[in-house]
């Protein structure tokens, strides 16, 4: 793997509690909680797009024994609650949650009686994700965020009593600035890739529909389209009737 050519005798040195947290940041297991349409989000996660197998997180598990992260996607209602405790209840420790999408943080636009306004008010949230719903991207960015708190984690209470003597807090900072590619070449690469994406998805960049923004940089208001419609904004024509 090239590690040992870094190493200067094939010897590395590390203590306990980051070889365990280690461990524990590139095993981490999630739960199945999909609650609405920040599930599918959470599914593109898992396609080879986005591939979260890299950060060994490939298996999401049915069994609450076996998960290590309970991703809430989706409005919890107050029906859904006690179904939801239970199963972070069934969890062994160590034990994370990411509410992910606004509904999941705050309730979002369901301000009612019938949903939970913050699923914090039935479990303990590690990672906060806004958005409605968020992006592939937005949850991969939260999931790497959570990685950088568990390797910041105490492993006894001795040791967290003694990061909180000192103050000790996990500085996270945006995944595009600290995974950013170093040198030009690597950027370079990284920006055909990027925009090998877009044309794959049809994008080309633009925003819209596909050939608005084209038809209005080559046809001028007032003329006449080749489909013998008269070009020009939604403003000119609408005055004219």
């Amino acid at each position: 793997m090239g590690l040992e050519e870094s190493l200067p005798n094939g010897i590395l040195l590390a203590n306990v509690e980051k070889l365990v947290n280690w461990t524990r940041k590139t095993s981490m297991w999630p739960a199945t909680f999909g609650l609405a349409c920040c599930a599918i989000e959470m599914m593109t996660v898992g396609g080879s797009r986005y591939d979260v197998a890299r950060f060994g997180m490939e298996r999401f598990s049915a069994s609450p024994r076996q998960a290590d992260l309970m991703i809430v996607a989706g409005r919890v209602t107050n029906k859904m609650a006690p179904v939801l405790r239970q199963i972070y209840d069934q969890m062994p420790e160590p034990r994370w949650v990411l509410a992910m999408g606004v509904c999941a943080s705050s309730g979002g636009m369901f301000n009612n009686y019938a949903v939970v306004q913050g699923v914090d008010h039935v479990v303990p949230v590690d990672m906060y994700l806004p958005g409605c719903p968020p992006r592939p991207e937005m949850l991969l960015d939260a999931i790497l965020k959570l990685h950088a708190k568990v390797m910041d984690e105490p492993i006894n209470a001795k040791r967290a009593q003694l990061q909180a003597e000192r103050g000790d807090r996990t500085e996270l900072e945006a995944s595009s600035e600290k995974y950013a590619p170093a040198g030009r070449g690597q950027r370079k690469r990284a920006e055909r890739q990027q925009q090998a994406q877009r044309r794959e998805m049809g994008a080309e960049g633009r925003l819209g529909a596909p050939g608005i923004e084209s038809a209005g940089k080559n046809d001028s208001p007032g003329e006449d389209t080749a489909d013998g419609r008269q070009s020009g904004t939604g403003h000119e024509l609408g005055a004219g009737r």
